[in-house]
């Protein structure tokens, strides 16, 4: 992708699962998946807009899956947390690699890997030109990574909240079972509220509904479309407040 690109957005908080930083594997990072989204958010960077990330913990573990079966929720939860560190110190060196300045910020104090969760300074790193990954979730049990994705994003007043997912998109209905599932390019808060698409968690959901925090799906297996979502090209779906709702290739 060329560097004379311009973004169509000045701060965005990118939101990547645990589970997309396995690839094919069944458990922990895939060394070329985390090298692959690592040198995107670097070329991203590079164009000027200023990038936060919050990465989910599921490649390691869940909380709320088999991996914490018979484990207090809390404790749980806790522990999914650490895995997010774990995620986010990985994807800090390799993005480091690709000549980006990155910070680690986790909402669990943990001084010898990473600073402590400070607004004013991770709004400073991005002003800096610096990458800022938060990590540990938003520090509370009962909370998903999800929620903290939407909680940090109002914080650092991002623009946009990009969600890169193993689906191109939201669609009115399951694609893996109706072969006439059709992609929203664009869809309301509430129209999604009301068909239930399930855009991401509840609670996250209305943190970006009650505040106008615009959401961008899109596919994070796709070469290239971090940039792409960031310079404003239509992929994968927008959700806002905006009361149009647009199908693609409509």
């Amino acid at each position: 992708m060329s560097e004379t690109r311009k973004p169509a957005y000045k701060r965005v908080l990118l939101k990547i699962s645990g589970e997309a930083l396995m690839g094919k594997q069944a458990y922990g990072i895939n060394p070329e998946v985390l090298r692959v989204v690592a040198a995107e958010i670097a070329e991203t960077a590079k164009l000027g807009v200023e990038m936060a990330v919050v990465v989910g913990g599921g490649n390691i573990f869940r909380g709320v899956s088999e991996s914490a079966k018979g484990m207090d929720r809390a404790s749980a939860d806790y522990v999914g947390m650490l895995a997010t560190v774990m995620n986010a110190v990985s994807l800090q060196e390799a993005i480091e690699k690709n000549g980006v300045v990155t910070r680690v910020q986790s909402a669990i104090p943990m001084s010898q890997l990473a600073e402590p969760y400070i607004r004013r300074r991770a709004i400073r790193h991005l002003e800096k030109g610096r990458v800022v990954i938060f990590g540990a979730g938003t520090g509370n049990p009962f909370f998903t990574t999800d929620t903290a994705a939407a909680l940090r994003a109002m914080e650092i007043g991002a623009d946009v909240l990009l969600m890169a997912k193993n689906i191109d998109g939201v669609y009115d209905k399951d694609p893996k079972k109706h072969s006439d599932a059709r992609r929203y390019e664009q869809v309301s808060f509430t129209e999604a509220l009301h068909r239930d698409l399930r855009v991401m968690d509840a609670t996250a959901f209305a943190l970006c509904r009650d505040n106008e925090l615009a959401i961008a799906v899109f596919e994070l297996a796709s070469p290239g479309n971090i940039q792409r979502v960031v310079c404003g090209e239509r992929i994968g779906t927008i959700v806002n407040s905006n009361k149009e709702t647009r199908f693609a290739n409509q």
